[in-house]
């Protein structure tokens, strides 16, 4: 069964037995977001079309269509819009879930073609309750995790520090050192990193680079060649931009973000 809300979706104290999956289907303009919330089912958040960033207490991930994030019930989290999206969300009923398809933590889950066509199946209106229920077992039964880091960083909290991250969010291509931005921002190369690492729970280039990462993702699901993006984020050259992401991230950019034959 779809559905196209969002934050009232519900199973109820006596969900249907052949139910054990809703699928919520809607559009999702850029920059629309879902604030803080929790869902009384499990969420696999997925974006048919699109990326969509979900953050949670445990990190960020940025979600293409060939990923999607496993939210366990009852989990706070906060989705939304990185580019115009279509979200096709499965919804898992708890009472209807073997347990040896349930992670208790957000994992993420990798989206190929048949997990993409049971969802779409899914959609449907008129299936009869035994084909509903095959292809929701057939769906749990398939879904397998994938080695993704969260891509999150952590804002400072001191004044000198936030100027510094904030000017890389804008421009993360800026390669300027500490000691050239503790000029600019009135702190020592020494105390600015110190910072970082006391408020961020990262070395400063460890921060840098993963900020990097974060920058480039939405540029790499608009199908931006590599080499450009690599540029746009301040890599001098696409092999050490992919070595850099694959370090970081868990997967190459074409891993993450694959060509798809239309």
């Amino acid at each position: 069964m779809s559905r196209t809300g969002h934050d009232d979706l519900n199973f109820g104290p006596h969900p249907r037995p052949t139910t054990a999956i809703f699928v919520a289907d809607f559009a999702m303009p850029r920059g629309r977001a879902f604030r803080t919330h929790v869902h009384p089912a499990h969420q696999l958040a997925w974006a048919a079309r699109g990326l969509l960033r979900v953050r949670a207490e445990q990190g960020t991930w940025m979600l293409p269509p060939s990923l999607a994030l496993w939210i366990p019930a009852g989990l706070p989290h906060a989705t939304e819009a990185e580019g115009d999206t279509v979200m096709r969300s499965p919804y898992v009923d708890p009472t209807h879930c073997p347990a040896a398809h349930v992670w208790t933590e957000p994992t993420v889950l990798e989206v190929g073609d048949l997990p993409r066509a049971l969802i779409d199946h899914l959609v449907r209106d008129d299936l009869a309750p035994d084909a509903r229920s095959r292809a929701e077992a057939v769906l749990l039964d398939v879904l397998r995790p994938v080695p993704v880091a969260t891509v999150s960083v952590t804002e400072p909290h001191d004044p000198r520090a936030l100027r510094v991250a904030r000017a890389l969010a804008a421009a993360p291509a800026d390669g300027r050192t500490l000691e050239e931005w503790g000029s600019e921002v009135g702190a020592s190369a020494r105390t600015l990193a110190r910072l970082f690492t006391a408020e961020t729970g990262l070395a400063f280039g460890q921060w840098r680079k993963r900020l990097r990462m974060r920058a480039a993702m939405p540029l790499l699901a608009e199908g931006l060649p590599v080499e450009s993006v690599a540029r746009r984020v301040g890599y001098a050259s696409a092999s050490s931009f992919v070595a850099a992401f694959h370090r970081i991230v868990g997967l190459t950019p074409r891993q993450y973000f694959p060509v798809r034959e239309e």
